[in-house]
C-alpha cells in the first residue's frame, strides 16, 4: 500500500507540474487563440497600415507552411521568411542581436517594424506593385517616436 500511494503522489505531482507549465506557455503567447493572424498583424501595425498590406501581398498573412509546419519561405527567394518575408541573408544577424526570432510570428513582425522605422517600405519594394494598390497603403501613418527624433 505505501508504494502504491507513493507512486500515486509522484504521478499527481508530475501531472500538476505539467499542467502549470502548459498554462504558463499558453499565457505567454502575444496573440490570443481566438484572434486570426491577419487580425494580429492589422492590430500590430494599426499605426502603419501599409505594413498590413505588405503582409497580405508577401505571405497572405501566413507565418508557417501549412503542409510542413515549418516557417514560410519565399516562393522566389528562399531566404525570405515569415509573414513579412524578411530576408535572412541580410537581416538574421541584426534580428538575432535584438533578440528577435524571424521564425516566430512575434519576432517577424517586430523586426519588420524595426526595419520600417529605419528604411520605410523600401525593403519590400519587390512586391510594391501588389501592396501599393491596397487602400491601407494610402492611409497616412501616425509618426513614431523614432521618426520624430
Amino acid at each position: 500500500m505505501p508504494i502504491t500511494l507513493g507512486i500515486a503522489l509522484a504521478l499527481s505531482a508530475a501531472l500538476s507540474a505539467h499542467a502549470q507549465a502548459t498554462d504558463a506557455l499558453a499565457g505567454a503567447s502575444a496573440m490570443p487563440q481566438t484572434q486570426s493572424i491577419e487580425g494580429y498583424v492589422r492590430e500590430y501595425f494599426e499605426d502603419i497600415p501599409v505594413m498590413a498590406a505588405i503582409a497580405q501581398c508577401e505571405s497572405r498573412f501566413r507565418q508557417y507552411n501549412a503542409e510542413t509546419g515549418s516557417v514560410l519561405r519565399g516562393e522566389i527567394v528562399h531566404e525570405d521568411v515569415g509573414i513579412m518575408q524578411v530576408n535572412e541573408t541580410y537581416h538574421k544577424k541584426v534580428a538575432d542581436s535584438l533578440g528577435l526570432n524571424l521564425h516566430t510570428m512575434e519576432g517577424n513582425v517586430s523586426y519588420a517594424r524595426y526595419l520600417y522605422e529605419r528604411e520605410g517600405t523600401v525593403p519590400w519594394n519587390s512586391s510594391k506593385k501588389c501592396w501599393s494598390k491596397k487602400p491601407e497603403a494610402h492611409i497616412a501613418a501616425t509618426p513614431t517616436q523614432s521618426s520624430l527624433d
